[in-house]
């Protein structure tokens, strides 16, 4: 189990998947968190979790007043759990997740819609070319400005986005480095 930080569900416990994910610990959600609520970049925010597990990323901004989030989970049980934990935190006021269950890729190639605050946790031994795929077709969706932010382990070194997102600050938490992005105005506002 695992809870919602802060927001309208503040407190709310949330399901992890049994197996296949790895949950990004609270300390590290509190950092995101915290960075996020200093520019407030939830508040009113177009959401989208990628590699979603449980939900908690996603979830917590909605939790933080986000206007809509879509949890992107391709695991049926994960996906499961996504959809539970979205019931949780919308009966405390906050705004419903909508869960699609599928690959990120198709979605991304799919999708249609803008946002303005992605989170990306994929697994830690994802390959940094599938990684820099993820972002190149993330790009067109994105708000101008929009903010991205990656979980990866600490040993996965520095992030090199493509030409449409810069990083503009990276932060490391034990094993973990978040990668805080941003759009470089190449792509229009949606």
């Amino acid at each position: 189990m695992t809870r919602i930080i802060g927001g309208l569900a503040g407190g709310a416990r949330l399901h992890v998947p049994v197996r296949g994910t790895r949950p990004t610990s609270e300390r590290v959600r509190e950092a995101i968190f915290s960075a996020l609520d200093a520019r407030s970049l939830c508040d009113g925010a177009r959401v989208l979790d990628l590699f979603a597990g449980s939900g908690a990323l996603g979830l917590e901004a909605a939790s933080r007043g986000a206007e809509s989030v879509v949890l992107v989970e391709r695991d049926r049980a994960a996906a499961k759990v996504a959809i539970r934990n979205a019931e949780t935190v919308a009966k405390a006021g906050a705004t419903r997740a909508l869960v699609e269950q599928v690959a990120v890729t198709p979605f991304l190639q799919r999708s249609g819609r803008s946002f303005d605050l992605v989170f990306i946790d994929p697994p830690y031994d994802q390959p940094d070319g599938e990684l820099t795929a993820v972002l190149i077709d993330l790009a067109p969706l994105l708000s101008h400005p929009a903010t991205v932010v990656v979980e990866r382990a600490r040993r996965a070194g520095p992030l090199e986005p493509p030409g449409d997102l810069e990083v503009e600050r990276t932060r490391d938490y034990g094993d973990t480095t978040l990668h805080y992005l941003t759009t470089t105005g190449a792509f229009a506002d949606h």
